[in-house]
């Protein structure tokens, strides 16, 4: 039986045959969702051979799907480019110029 090292060390990220930190979640879930959809297919009554096919086809492209975006964003790149689609491009401030530098204090209420 073979060995496979998952973890390299302290501090370093979580790396199983090249897949790192949460592309392993994506891999490890896409299977499980596509195992879940086989039993439901077969369950169904779906032929058997439709079904084989649908979940090799379905169990390929989520690998080829994850390694890819494993080599294109890396480590952490898939949450910052997650995070940069929410990032709003531009601040909008509709206050006319001399509004912006004045500065007008609160009034204080009487105790």
């Amino acid at each position: 039986m073979s060995e496979y090292p998952i973890n390299r060390g302290i501090g370093k990220p979580v790396e199983f045959k090249g897949l790192k930190s949460q592309y392993l979640f994506i891999f490890a879930g896409g299977l499980l969702a596509v195992f879940v959809v086989f039993i439901i297919l077969f369950m169904a009554g779906v032929s058997q051979w439709l079904c084989i096919g649908f979940i090799v086809s379905a169990s390929l492209l989520l690998v080829w799907q994850t390694f890819r975006l494993n080599a294109r964003y890396g480590t952490h790149g898939l949450m910052k480019a997650a995070a940069r689609k929410r990032h709003p491009r531009f601040i909008i401030s509709r206050k006319s110029v001399p509004r912006l530098f004045t500065y007008k204090r609160r009034k204080e209420t009487d105790k």
